[in-house]
């Protein structure tokens, strides 16, 4: 089981899951949630590690480092958290 922190609040879910339902329960925003519009723009500060591998969406979009978009990543195991 992972686990995906969000400020005080967190959620356990399934290893290898997405992280969108999860961070949308958190209070993230969403919009599009196809990686074209960069509301769901999540700071990974912990666990970058623990995350799937930018897909082709988010390499598109020229993220900074440390950052992801949450309709797009998915959690491979343990810990992350995000801000």
């Amino acid at each position: 089981m992972a686990t995906l922190i969000f400020l005080d609040h967190s959620i356990t879910l399934e290893d290898g899951s997405q992280i969108k339902k999860s961070c949308k329960k958190l209070g993230i925003p969403f919009s599009c949630e196809a990686g074209i519009c960069g509301t769901c723009m999540v700071k990974i500060t912990e666990g970058m590690e623990n995350l799937s591998t930018m897909n082709e969406e988010e390499e598109d979009f020229g993220l900074e480092e440390g950052v992801r978009l949450a309709c797009q990543a998915r959690i491979k195991s343990g810990i992350v958290k995000l801000s």
